[in-house]
């Protein structure tokens, strides 16, 4: 098993890793809309859905694969009401078409608007 860690993503905000790589998996972590170079939250879904599709794909990147090579996603939503908004964003970056749960929660980690966590093949 190999930590997978990189800059390029915000760092691990309590006792867990960015990812993990497994017997030919990797595992990311959820990512929340933390914008790495600043610490700070993107504003509004868009943005937010964007920045955790970028932070997904900067762990994939130091894991070896893409976004090509994602299986399975699960996605959190604060407010389904942002379903389309998320789905159109998301959608721009996972165009295979994994495999995906998405639900809506009470409270994500700092007040986000969404959370997407992936796992990919090498």
């Amino acid at each position: 098993m190999n930590i997978i860690s990189t800059t390029k993503a915000p760092g691990a905000i309590g006792p867990y890793s960015q990812g993990y790589e497994a017997n030919g998996f990797v595992f990311t972590s959820g990512q929340i809309a933390i914008i790495p170079e600043t610490g700070e939250i993107a504003e509004g879904i868009k943005a937010q859905a964007d920045q955790c599709c970028k932070n997904i794909g900067a762990i994939l990147e130091a894991a070896g694969v893409s976004y090509d090579n994602v299986i399975k996603t699960t996605c959190f939503l604060a407010d389904m009401g942002d379903f389309a908004v998320f789905n159109e964003i998301y959608g721009g970056y996972f165009t295979s078409k994994p495999a995906r749960s998405c639900v809506a929660v009470k409270e994500l980690p700092k007040g986000v608007l969404c959370e997407v966590e992936a796992i990919a093949v090498k």
